[in-house]
């Protein structure tokens, strides 16, 4: 449970007196609420099974994640786990995630207010089988371009996080070898979706490259960089 006796929020102006202090918690608070919708989201769409994979999403200088061990559906509003961007806890008792190296080493290095990851069938599949995933669809233009796969290292660790950090270069989504996926968003809607992105194009590529005697159609480099530059213009203003 969140004690407010020892714990500071991290965003500046929440721990003076003062009426910006009640603001800032109620914007902690919402955030909590949609990283946990968004985690038990991963678990109904099938990316994760049981207490794989995990969530964050940055409000100020805090980052509100996932805690380890926990199984999404028992988070409660007052189970708020949050660090600040160099690891230290600021918020809550429950420990962060094992994969917290990772989640930091993207807020510090991108744009990023949000990160997920995910231990998705055929992604995981896919990440066993390429070094990067082939361009069977042009929304992988969505994700920055072709979908490198960060070298295997064990979870949790610097390694892996500075492996990300260089399959996510141009990039906003990869594949961990042997492990599952990662992508960051502005929010944590945009996030999840290319999650699902990136797991929908793994599964079209493990799909079309079963048909005994056929070799998938791929799309060039210039044909998605056309595609991506039409998507700029793409949805409602």
């Amino acid at each position: 449970m969140v004690g407010t006796d020892t714990v500071r929020t991290g965003i500046p102006g929440a721990d003076a007196p003062g009426a910006d202090a009640p603001r800032a918690e109620g914007t902690l608070e919402r955030a909590w609420r949609d990283l946990v919708a968004v985690a038990r989201r991963t678990v109904a769409d099938g990316l994760v099974v049981g207490t794989s994979g995990n969530v964050s999403v940055r409000v100020g200088d805090t980052v509100l994640v996932t805690p380890t061990g926990v199984p999404y559906g028992r988070l409660t509003p007052g189970d708020l786990c949050g660090v600040s961007l160099d690891g230290r806890q600021v918020l809550g008792s429950l420990v962060p995630t094992s994969e917290l190296p990772m989640h930091l080493a993207v807020y510090r290095s991108t744009g990023a207010h949000a990160v997920v990851h995910t231990h998705a069938v055929h992604a995981t599949a896919v990440s066993a089988l390429v070094a990067e995933l082939p361009l069977v669809h042009y929304m992988a233009a969505a994700l920055g371009g072709p979908v490198r796969v960060a070298p295997y290292a064990t979870y949790g660790t610097e390694e892996l996080a500075r492996n990300v950090l260089e399959a996510l270069r141009d990039r906003t989504a990869c594949l961990l070898r042997n492990h599952g996926t990662l992508a960051y968003g502005a929010t944590l809607d945009q996030a999840y979706d290319r999650t699902a992105q990136l797991e929908w194009m793994c599964r079209v590529w493990l799909t079309a490259s079963s048909v005994p005697g056929r070799t998938p159609a791929l799309l060039t480099g210039d044909q998605v960089a056309r595609a991506g530059e039409r998507m700029k213009g793409y949805g409602q203003p």
